[in-house]
């Protein structure tokens, strides 16, 4: 019976991991519309205010650079929260574990 409530409350505890992670998402990603918003506005009302187009100001590197490099780190969050691996899935764990099994099973024939 010890093991069963041990085992409830391991899965318990993952699963509130996992929702503090999930959590910890959502405010980044909160974070990041409202900041990166607040900068693209400003930055593009002071290029407008000194002569520039709306679509220069706004189709510029400087104002659109924050925004761009902040969005990798949000994607590689996400790709931790929700275990997307598009590099080193299960599948890719399991071939590589095969192979180097059928290579000791080869070098330990060699000696026979």
């Amino acid at each position: 019976m010890e093991l069963n409530e041990f085992e409830q409350s391991d899965k318990l505890a993952r699963a509130e991991k996992q929702v503090k992670e999930l959590k910890g998402f959502y405010i980044h990603l909160l974070v990041y519309i409202l900041v990166n918003a607040f900068i693209c506005t400003i930055t593009t009302m002071a290029r407008m205010s000194s002569g520039e187009s709306f679509s220069e100001a706004f189709f510029n590197l400087g104002t659109l650079s924050t925004p761009f490099f902040w969005g990798i780190g949000l994607a590689f969050h996400a790709a931790k929260v929700f275990n997307y691996s598009p590099f080193f899935s299960k599948d890719w764990e399991e071939r590589q574990i095969k192979k180097y099994v059928e290579q000791e099973k080869k070098e330990a024939d060699k000696y026979r």
